[in-house]
């Protein structure tokens, strides 16, 4: 019978009956007791248990990390605090009171020095709970594998910090008189502060990976629209973020001197834009690949970008326009779905004949290779940061590719929340 908040229902309950030792198999007759009670229901929400670090669909987790103290710091603050733990008042016995002194202080030192750990244990995030685009700048910035490496030392030194804090606390604990409890102390104190000096260098390492790595990776804002500069090394990319945002990379002559995700803004007619500049890509497959490359590839794969892709056919850049070609031929069927405009840089210094590489074949028959060393993609800008040419037209090129890309943002933002609301 189903039961419901509000409703009465009848319970027929039987007496049992009251059998002594001194009246064995005695007969008893049951009384029936009609009882009648109020049901009462509630309804109860069960909740999964989820893992603390639960899968996030936005960026910026390394901008949240917990502050990481240098190893000595922890270690003479630890060192500091502890001295100063008194013994516990009323204690008449002089050496039950330094024994009771004695292992406060231990107890206190090994505390002072696991909390901190034990923290950035807990609140640096777990790698296959960070979007995909984060989880690729760690693999490919620190190595497979080391910022794990990392915090496993880090956690392994805690849980030997309280072993050793617990084992010698209790020997504190159990001396006879107040010189044992001395001795014991100081024994205590040194192979935690010689264990800490010895293996601390697992923070600093923690240290360095959250100062230098982590906290310098440039934060994307999903909901922003976000043009990305892709092509070979050395085509110019740098020279145009320059021109066309707040970003300031590096502008050299050789190759990769991007060596890492840059990232600027911009602000057209009131509207705010992201620009990133990549690492160069050249002709090869993705298992030959550095890690470069596979930082660019990773921010098309993983961010909702517009892609910016200069071409360079002047011979300067050190990659021949035949094998631009195919780097560009490969990339724009890869993202096909990715908003694109072509730009043709340096356009100042192209000649009227077609540049040719000597490992290239100048009678090559194929008509859309030998259009693109002339005169690049079709529809492509030809731009010269030198002389300003088709600097105007590019921004404008740009401001429209990244309003179209605003628009395809909020659209499939609006599908997500209608979908989550169906389901």
């Amino acid at each position: 019978m189903a039961l419901r908040s509000g409703f009465f229902t009848q319970l027929q309950l039987r007496q049992i009956p009251r059998v002594t030792p001194f009246s064995p198999g005695t007969t008893t007759k049951y009384r029936s007791l009609c009882l009648c009670r109020k049901i009462q229901t509630a309804t109860y929400v069960v909740a999964e248990n989820k893992p603390k670090n639960e899968s996030i669909t936005t960026v910026g987790a390394f901008q949240k990390l917990p502050m990481v103290m240098p190893s000595v710091d922890i270690l003479y603050s630890a060192l500091r605090k502890a001295k100063r733990v008194s013994p516990t008042k009323g204690i008449a016995n002089i050496a039950k009171r330094e024994r009771n002194k004695a292992a406060k202080q231990l107890d206190a030192l090994m505390k002072e020095l696991a909390v901190p750990l034990r923290g950035y244990s807990e609140n640096f995030p777990n790698r296959k709970y960070l979007h995909p685009y984060e989880r690729s700048l760690i693999e490919l910035t620190l190595g497979d594998g080391n910022y794990e490496q990392v915090l496993r030392r880090v956690d392994a030194l805690r849980k030997k910090v309280v072993s050793v804090g617990k084992e010698h606390a209790s020997l504190c604990a159990k001396s006879s008189s107040k010189r044992e409890a001395e001795e014991r102390l100081n024994e205590g104190m040194v192979k935690l502060e010689e264990m800490f000096n010895r293996e601390g260098k697992a923070v600093d390492d923690l240290l360095n990976v959250a100062k230098v790595t982590l906290r310098a990776m440039p934060v994307v804002d999903l909901e922003t629209p976000t043009l990305c500069l892709v092509g070979a090394p050395n085509v110019g990319k740098s020279s145009l973020v320059r021109v066309l945002s707040t970003g300031k990379p590096e502008v050299c002559n050789y190759p990769f001197t991007t060596r890492g995700i840059l990232m600027g803004h911009i602000t057209l007619s009131y509207q705010n834009f992201q620009v990133t500049d990549t690492p160069g890509l050249l002709r090869r497959s993705d298992e030959e690949r550095n890690n470069l490359e596979k930082l660019t590839l990773a921010v098309l794969s993983h961010l909702p970008t517009a892609i910016l892709y200069v071409h360079d056919l002047t011979g300067e850049c050190g990659t021949s326009p035949s094998d631009q070609f195919l780097i560009y031929k490969e990339i724009k069927e890869r993202f096909s779905d990715h908003l694109w405009l072509d730009v043709v840089s340096k356009c100042d210094l192209l000649h009227t004949s077609p540049v040719v590489f000597i490992t290239e074949n100048a009678d090559d028959e194929h008509s859309e290779m030998t259009r693109y060393r002339k005169t690049g993609p079709e529809g492509a800008i030809r731009v010269s940061i030198k002389n300003e040419e088709g600097l105007n037209e590019l921004k404008d090129k740009v401001h429209q590719l990244l309003v179209a890309q605003m628009e395809r943002i909020g659209s499939e933002s609006s599908n997500k929340e209608e979908a989550q609301v169906v389901t």
